[in-house]
């Protein structure tokens, strides 16, 4: 089970070279075609191109398809577009004609910058996760220096909220074993109880957890059967990726 919870998310062919490179590079990587993206205005749109190729060519380099990415990429970016697509019709400025629709130029110019940014964040974020579990991707950062308190944190809301999932699974089979079927809101207490419960369970739960770690000496690190160590094949990523990308932002700037 342990194995299955570290590698949850992750797609793609695990022996391929980007599954097997350091999550620090990965992390760096990828956040760094991220910023080049965001970064970057829309006139100098070639640098959209080669951060999306660049994308591509990790997908394809870690075998990860597009009926993955598409599934996880669906979640954020659509939420993003719904709100960018008004845009084009409450900006002002000159206008121009599409069929019976009169758009604001500027609107446009800023949807279709909206749209290549977050397009850019949401496929490095995906590839991200579809390459790397997460247990690695926070060992990652805290390699990096990254703030304790933040990996600690998120690493155990990771690890307790397939637990806490479960455990309300159990809570609503056992309630539809009692034929619980709320018709109107009179009937909604049985679900304010049980959330109730869930949370004493849940924090007890914690308070035991915490106690065992004690006990097997925890002194706010967890620790590590593997040690980070950055080899060529990062090196060559991370150095392929800047001396592509940085200057061409620079150039096209």
């Amino acid at each position: 089970m342990s194995g299955a919870l570290h590698r949850t998310g992750v797609a793609g062919d695990p022996a391929s070279p980007i599954h097997r490179l350091d999550p620090r590079a990965k992390v760096l990587g990828l956040a760094g075609i991220t910023v080049v993206g965001v970064s970057t205005p829309l006139a100098a749109w070639p640098a959209f191109v080669a951060c999306g190729l660049a994308l591509s060519a990790i997908a394809a380099l870690a075998r990860v398809g597009p009926g993955v990415i598409w599934s996880r990429v669906r979640v954020i970016l659509p939420l993003v577009l719904f709100v960018a697509v008004f845009v084009p019709f409450v900006r002002g400025g000159p206008t121009v004609d599409v069929g019976p629709l009169s758009l604001s130029e500027q609107g446009l110019e800023t949807f279709a910058l909206v749209t290549a940014k977050a397009t850019i964040g949401a496929l490095s974020a995906v590839l991200l996760g579809a390459t790397t579990s997460f247990p690695d991707i926070l060992h990652g950062l805290e390699r990096l220096r990254v703030p304790r308190l933040l990996t600690v944190i998120a690493g155990f809301m990771y690890r307790y909220v397939f637990v806490i999932a479960d455990e309300a699974r159990r809570m609503r089979a056992a309630l539809a074993a009692r034929a619980y079927r709320p018709r109107h809101l009179g009937q909604v207490g049985a679900l304010g109880r049980m959330v109730t419960a869930l949370f004493l369970r849940s924090y007890e739960r914690g308070e035991r957890v915490y106690l065992a770690m004690l006990a097997r000496g925890y002194a706010g690190a967890m620790p590590r059967l593997a040690v980070l160590a950055f080899r060529r094949a990062d090196t060559a990523f991370l150095a392929t990726l800047a001396l592509t990308l940085i200057p061409l932002r620079v150039v096209v700037a």
